[in-house]
Formats: structure tokens, C-alpha cells, sequence
């Protein structure tokens, strides 16, 4: 399913835990992991050594993909190793795009605070830029990487977004022999005060559960052997962590939209806030748009 694994590489804290884990995932796929470093442009590294004009970024970053080869070598993984100049999260779509990458993986410090919302990290907007699907592991204490994904859980709304992201994620799960748990939530907090509310909440309800059979659907048509439905009430990320404990799940797929505008910035989506919040790895799928 992947022949190509865009790994975006600093000496950050946890990059060498996400490292490993891509590695995982290239050995199972038979996969060559491209380590990339940015080397951002935003900051000032150029510098004068022994009367040589340098750019101390570059350097650094030729050192540490050096040292994540070594890593890859000993693990016995298929690798190629890139320094380049620019806008970190920018960089890392357009390289995904140019260089025909199946898969980016990312760490992503899952720190919450106004200044998430208002900048978000490099890991974040790459979710939010990207064509190529990213898979992205929040380093946090109670993060669990396991591999192979044995649960998957697919949240879906029935939306157009949910329904070409459950396309790809039902493939991998297939490939992986993995069961596949469907959610869908209602927000209770939509129904209105007036006698129509019970009527809308039928039909809420009724959403719901057709935004589940159509994923469970897509998944036995892909060979999946094992799917398990949700249907809850609530807030959907507060369901979506909820369920990740209480059905000991691997991993999240969950599709998104696409949308780049301030709004997507302030507020964060449900995919965003599940990337930032969410103890295993989140793998999102963009609808084109």
C-alpha cells in the first residue's frame, strides 16, 4: 500500500520514538522512508566559519538525518536522506506532492493553550495543507504506538470528507487484517427547545447510523473481516477518546476537508482537536477540494 514514507526529521523530543515507529510500518509495507530535514528559512543561520559562508541550519540538519540513517541501517529499513531550505510545513506538502509520497508521518506535541489555535504546530498545518495522507503520533506520556494496528477506529459523519477518507483508511485496515470500529456521535446539543426537536432528533439519529453503514459497507466491500458499530451522544472528540479506551484502539482515521481559512486557524476542527488530543496515532485523509 505505501512504496514511499516522507518522514520529516528533527532532533526534537520523540522523533526518535516516531522514527521507529515508521519503520515499523515500512518494514510491514516494504517501503523506502525519505528522511527530510527543513532547514526553515524564517531563521537566521547563516554564519561565516574559517571564511567560509555557511548556513549552520543546513549543516545541522545534514547531521541529523546522518544520524537517522544510521538508526534506519541498524533497523535494516530502505531509506534516502534530504536537506532543504524553506517554510517548514509548506515545504513538507509540496516535497509529499513533488517526490510522490504515499504517506507522511509527523510527531505532533499535542499542547493545548490559545497560541495552539492561533498558530498551530508544523504538524498541525501540514494536516491541514496536505493531499497526501499524514500520520501523525502526539508525544505525549500516555501515547501508545502499536503496530501492526489490530483495532481501527473510523469516526465519520456522513459527510463527503468522511466518506473518501473511510475509502482509504477501509484499504489499510484490510491490508492490516484489522478490525474496524465505526463511530458516529450526535450532538445532543443541536436539538432546539421547541416540539420540532423531536422530530430533528430522529432524524439526527437516523443520519447517524446511515453515515455508519455506508463506512461499514466501503469496509466489507475491501475485505474487511471485522467491524464493530458506534452510534453515541456527546461531544465527538470527547467520544472519539473515549472510545479509543474503552475498545483499546491503535489507531484513528478520520477524513478532512481540506479548508484553509482563518476559521479552520481559530477554531480547529474535529480532525485537528483528535490530532492534538488522541493517545495513539491519527492518520488524516484530505478531501480534495
Amino acid at each position: 500500500m505505501y512504496e514511499n514514507i516522507l518522514l520529516p526529521f528533527d532532533d526534537s523530543e520523540g522523533a526518535a520514538e516516531v522514527l521507529h515507529h515508521a519503520s515499523e510500518i515500512a518494514h510491514w509495507a516494504n517501503a523506502t522512508i525519505h528522511v527530510l530535514y527543513v532547514a526553515d528559512i524564517k531563521r537566521d543561520s547563516v554564519t561565516v566559519v574559517e571564511g567560509h559562508t555557511v548556513d549552520a541550519l543546513v549543516q545541522e540538519g545534514e547531521d541529523i538525518v546522518d544520524e537517522a540513517a544510521k538508526t534506519l541501517e541498524t533497523l535494516g529499513v530502505s531509506y534516502e536522506t534530504d536537506v532543504v531550505q524553506g517554510n517548514p510545513a509548506p515545504t513538507v506538502v509540496d516535497y509529499a506532492q513533488r517526490y510522490d509520497q504515499d504517506l507522511i508521518v509527523m510527531p505532533t506535541h499535542g499542547r493545548e493553550g490559545i497560541s495552539r489555535y492561533l498558530i498551530g504546530s508544523v504538524s498541525e498545518k501540514v494536516v491541514r495543507l496536505s493531499s497526501t495522507p499524514v500520520l501523525t503520533v502526539r508525544m505525549q506520556p500516555d501515547e501508545q504506538l502499536t503496530f501492526p494496528y489490530e483495532s481501527i477506529l473510523l469516526p465519520t459523519d456522513g459527510s463527503t470528507a468522511a466518506t473518501h477518507a473511510a475509502k482509504y483508511l477501509t484499504r489499510l485496515a484490510a491490508a492490516l487484517d484489522a478490525t474496524v470500529h465505526v463511530l458516529s456521535v450526535v450532538e445532543d446539543s443541536t436539538f432546539g427547545p421547541d416540539v420540532r426537536s423531536a422530530d430533528f432528533g430522529k432524524e439526527t439519529k437516523q443520519a447517524a447510523a446511515d453515515a455508519v453503514e455506508t463506512v461499514v459497507s466501503e469496509a466489507e466491500t475491501c475485505g474487511v473481516a471485522n467491524t464493530v458499530r458506534h452510534i453515541e451522544h456527546g461531544s465527538p472528540v470527547e467520544e472519539i477518546l473515549d472510545s479509543i479506551e474503552s475498545n483499546d484502539i491503535h489507531a484513528v482515521g478520520m477524513g478532512t476537508t481540506g479548508k484553509r481559512g482563518t476559521d479552520r486557524i481559530l477554531l480547529g476542527s474535529v480532525a485537528e482537536k483528535t490530532v492534538r488530543s488522541a493517545p495513539v496515532p491519527v492518520i488524516t485523509v484530505t478531501q480534495p477540494e
